[in-house]
């Protein structure tokens, strides 16, 4: 947490990334918004229903992500349940429902969609998952994920369950979580040959999914990663990911978050990012980061919703805090104003398509001016 007010606080024209930044400020029907960088809203799309976490741009224009239904309420956090596709002027194009869908959903390049959600697992699955707080189930059990894929029509055409192709008894829950669910997917993102990089929160793992054997590629289970969201990989080939430090042997309340840049291969941690001090830069839960054109990262603090960006030393060059808050059973005086994730689109962007003005700023940075921020000792 870093700000005395909310909109823009930091703006260095010199080094920030010219584009224009989304997002869908959560638990509340206030809408997408898309914001230049003086934070003024350039454009708005109002929900009927609170965003199911995120909304994101498609090189077309259109709007797709998620909205959360009333129906199946699990008491399980980042319901979604309704899957859209909305174009430019707000006009819904195409809806899937599935009550169960929860955090993550994406358009494949087939137009295909993935999403991952819910199902309750079977006894004897439900026997098989160590780890959590004993007695902590939901009252109906023990929930699993699953993913799946659909065409435009709604017919699965591939799926995966935690159940049936996860080996459960290896990767155990974080002994400090509760056992409601196994193992609370937050990201999925389908890579260009079908395979899956999926992050599941409650046991600390970040893997690679082969679409044809349903199997982990590569798979990374450490408690370092502090029940993590939104892994990606990078084009150098390495995962980035944002550590929020949650359980994380680091964590504590002067420890704050991390983003990690780690070698798949050796799994070291290669890059981080911290705040300066390191409890300035802290969220426990949801948030992002996007690895950016100019080699900058914009990162989503989403607890605090802050979006704010830094350059791979580390140097803040924009900070945003959104101004949408609402009130919560547990927040602070003015109320709750989370971001599950953040994106910022170039003006000159498929996604904008030349209808929003041009934005002057930052060019690319030579990739060999890329220096990290601060190397691990792991």
């Amino acid at each position: 947490m870093l700000y005395e007010k909310t909109g823009v606080t930091i703006y260095n024209k010199k080094k920030a990334t010219p584009g224009y930044t989304m997002f869908s400020p959560a638990n509340q029907p206030a809408g997408t918004f898309l914001i230049d960088m003086e934070g003024n809203v350039v454009k708005h799309w109002k929900h009927d229903e609170p965003p199911g976490n995120h909304f994101y741009l498609k090189p077309d224009g259109n709007l797709f992500g998620s909205t959360r239904t009333p129906e199946h309420q699990l008491g399980l956090p980042a319901k979604g349940g309704r899957i859209k596709e909305i174009d430019w002027d707000g006009k819904v194009l195409w809806e899937y429902v599935d009550h169960f869908q929860h955090h993550d959903c994406r358009q494949l390049s087939n137009g295909n969609v993935v999403y991952v959600g819910w199902e309750l697992l079977s006894k004897k699955a439900q026997k098989r998952v160590k780890g959590g707080h004993e007695g902590s189930e939901h009252a109906d059990g023990i929930y699993g994920d699953f993913i799946r894929e659909i065409d435009r029509s709604g017919k699965t055409v591939w799926d995966w369950h935690v159940e049936k192709d996860q080996e459960i008894e290896k990767y155990p829950l974080c002994p400090l979580c509760d056992r409601r669910e196994m193992a609370h997917a937050n990201t999925i993102v389908p890579l260009v040959n079908g395979d899956y990089l999926i992050s599941q929160r409650t046991n600390h793992l970040i893997g690679h999914i082969s679409r044809r054997t349903k199997k982990f590629k590569w798979v990374m289970c450490d408690w370092v990663l502090g029940h993590q969201h939104d892994v990606q990989y990078l084009k150098n080939g390495n995962v980035l990911v944002f550590a929020n430090g949650t359980h994380a042997p680091w964590h504590g309340p002067q420890e704050g978050s991390r983003v990690f840049e780690i070698n798949p291969r050796t799994k070291k941690i290669v890059w981080e990012y911290k705040g300066s001090p390191p409890h300035t830069f802290q969220s426990t839960i949801i948030s992002g980061v996007q690895p950016l054109w100019t080699g900058n990262y914009l990162v989503c603090e989403g607890i605090w919703g802050r979006i704010f960006e830094i350059t791979p030393e580390g140097e803040i060059v924009w900070n945003y805090v959104s101004p949408y808050a609402i009130k919560a059973p547990v927040s602070p005086p003015g109320g709750t104003n989370n971001i599950f994730r953040a994106y910022r689109y170039a003006d000159t962007s498929p996604e904008i398509g030349g209808r929003l003005p041009r934005l002057g700023g930052a060019k690319r940075r030579p990739a060999s001016k890329k220096k990290p921020a601060a190397k691990s000792k792991r």
